[in-house]
């Protein structure tokens, strides 16, 4: 039977703030390699007997970053489909598991999300192979992570006995909310439990019937939603309002805690959900003091601690188990027994309107990325990055005038009726109101400042004439 990768893509990680943000979430940072942790989810399954082309089921706001994270790698996928909102797993896992089952009602679906760790990736492909078996019998299996502490930031699954007749399958018994430290540890020294990883493996079409069975309004809500489905470049645009209907339920809780055909194949493999500061000081190599140091940093008398400074050099004296992570508009400090209360800072930043639970300093565009440098009454100042052969869409602006000077690289600037080449320390002035567009027609990425004045500066000042990306106001 051929086997899918479905990655979900739709996570904000917001306990690794101010590194994860809304618009650039961890899944798409380098946290534990030279790679995204999508980029690495991908990565890890190469060997993997007889894999296809993965589903990727992301917010439509992420699709150019997954598109493109995915083309830097190497990586095809069968599917990309967007999502309007998030509705949880299982409406998730529905679509892809509908759009699989019109093809093939035999498929097995890998489900994965798509920014945890997993360090021992034989271990992984053994469970893999092990849990195929169960599923190609139509078994719904999850991958339940053998503990190693008393973990109360996840839950669990006990166990049940091992199926005769599947080597490394158990049923599995109960599903257990995330526990106090004092149940944690009972479910440690019993044995019987595992952490459960969010992991699955499943016929596609299999899927569709138990959640016909079990919640047949997410089924009706998504198959309608597929059925209207739009095509838009190489990504697939599920339809908002019959997908907004369904209910916003995760597939623990919609199937596989309902289902008798639930079953679990226990492992050992290096698992981490990356879920907090401390679960990545954890699987971090360290010094001898217990650190783990990122960035520009000195660090004197210091223990236990995680510091990464991305921009400016961090200095910490005399401290021990602290979380210090410096960005270009933000410091978190925190103590490690509080870095899973991260979210409630974020929830602060929401409630006051706060633009940086949001958006880092740079700000990534499919065509490139702009950075703030500074702002002001009626003005601002961005540095634009123009990647080799993109060009922004021809707009206008209703409240604002642009100032663009060349830094570095070749910039073709469509400006009402003209059409203008400038190279470096050279400079042209689009004023309010007029169509204008900026292009890269070089080989190597073009650099810009922007210089913006007006009596509004916002980014929804836009109106889009023509757009490479099909993109209206956003």
């Amino acid at each position: 039977m051929p086997l899918y990768p479905v990655i979900l893509c739709g996570g904000s990680g917001t306990r690794l703030w101010p590194l994860s943000r809304s618009a650039y979430p961890k899944q798409f940072l380098k946290l534990t390699s030279e790679l995204s942790m999508l980029q690495d989810t991908l990565r890890r399954l190469e060997g993997v007997p007889g894999l296809g082309d993965p589903l990727v089921i992301c917010n439509h706001e992420h699709r150019f970053l997954v598109a493109e994270q995915l083309r830097a790698i190497g990586a095809t996928p069968k599917l990309l489909l967007l999502e309007p909102m998030g509705r949880n797993t299982a409406p998730a896992v529905a679509a892809a598991a509908l759009a699989l089952a019109a093809e093939d009602p035999a498929a097995l679906m890998l489900v994965l999300p798509s920014d945890h760790c997993i360090q021992d990736r034989a271990a992984f492909h053994r469970a893999i192979a092990t849990a195929s078996v169960a599923a190609a019998r139509g078994l719904m299996t999850t991958f339940g992570i053998i503990p190693g502490s008393p973990e109360t930031g996840y839950g669990y699954i006990r166990r049940g006995p091992g199926l005769a007749d599947l080597q490394g399958v158990h049923a599995i018994e109960r599903f257990v909310e995330k526990p106090d430290a004092a149940r944690a540890r009972q479910f440690l020294e019993s044995g019987e439990y595992l952490w459960n990883s969010g992991m699955f493996l499943l016929g596609a079409g299999a899927y569709v019937e138990e959640l016909g069975v079990h919640a047949p309004a997410v089924l009706a809500a998504v198959r309608q939603s597929l059925a209207a489905r739009q095509l838009d470049l190489d990504f697939c645009r599920i339809e908002e309002s019959a997908f907004a209907a369904s209910p916003a339920i995760s597939i623990d809780y919609a199937v596989m805690e309902k289902t008798r055909l639930g079953a679990v194949v226990p492992v050992e493999m290096g698992w981490s959900d990356v879920g907090s500061w401390d679960a990545l000081w954890e699987i971090h190599a360290k010094t001898p003091e217990g650190n783990v140091m990122e960035g520009d940093v000195l660090a004197e008398d210091v223990n236990n601690t995680f510091i990464k400074a991305e921009n400016r050099m961090v200095a910490a004296v005399g401290v021990d188990d602290l979380v210090i992570v410096e960005t270009a508009d933000a410091v978190l400090v925190a103590h490690k027994t509080s870095a899973q209360d991260v979210k409630a800072l974020v929830d602060r930043l929401k409630a006051e309107s706060r633009s940086e639970h949001v958006f880092h300093r740079r700000v990534f565009r499919p065509w490139g990325s702009y950075e703030g440098i500074d702002n002001g009454h009626r003005y601002q100042v961005k540095r634009l990055t123009v990647n080799p052969g993109c060009k922004l869409s021809l707009q206008l602006h209703h409240h604002r005038a642009e100032h663009w000077i060349v830094v570095s690289g070749t910039a073709r600037v469509t400006r009402g009726e003209e059409e203008i080449l400038l190279t470096e320390n050279q400079s042209t002035y689009i004023p309010l109101g007029v169509k204008h567009r900026l292009e890269n027609p070089g080989i190597v990425p073009l650099q810009l400042i922007e210089v913006q004045s007006g009596s509004y500066l916002g980014e929804d000042d836009i109106v889009r004439f023509a757009d490479d990306w099909n993109r209206g106001k956003e």
